[in-house]
């Protein structure tokens, strides 16, 4: 007796990975594109502000090669433990938008991405910060509060 196949039903849905969290931040800045690019692009001023609101001061320490390609990392100390970030920059555009991998040297496999983009308004900036790829949704909220937490300390190092 011949084996009979029966049709597989598919469904192109189910072929899809699941849709992987995000998170969009914006926030408007008393200060010129120029000077929030800078905050970014400049290892010693982003310094100054980088880390959500544990960082312990003086801690932060980051390695920035500004370019397509180019890498950079960042490490700082946080309610006692050593954390460090790295990257590769996939789009850089003066004073209007930053692209970039972000992986955390802790768990490289879960690479996820960030766009920084800034617009003029008024005398200011409005910034916005989209964090995207992230492993899970739990990842996600924690970046939420870290980002929140950084983007009040450069709020006040642009004051």
């Amino acid at each position: 007796m011949a084996a009979q196949s029966s049709p597989i039903k598919s469904n192109a849905r189910d072929a899809e990975p699941a849709e992987r969290p995000s998170l969009t931040l914006k926030r408007r800045l008393n200060a010129a594109p120029e000077k929030v690019f800078a905050a970014w692009a400049d290892p010693q001023k982003l310094a100054q502000w980088f880390g959500p609101g544990s960082v312990e001061e003086g801690s932060v320490k980051a390695d920035i090669d500004l370019r397509v390609g180019g890498r950079y990392r960042i490490s700082f100390n946080a309610k006692g433990t050593y954390n460090e970030v790295g990257g590769v920059y996939r789009e850089v555009v003066p004073n209007q938008r930053l692209v970039f991998s972000w992986a955390w040297h802790s768990t490289p496999e879960r690479e996820s991405l960030v766009t920084i983009s800034m617009q003029p308004e008024g005398s200011g900036t409005l910034l916005t910060l989209t964090h995207e790829q992230f492993f899970d949704q739990a990842a996600c909220d924690g970046h939420q509060r870290g980002w929140n937490g950084a983007l009040d300390k450069l709020e006040n190092y642009l004051a």
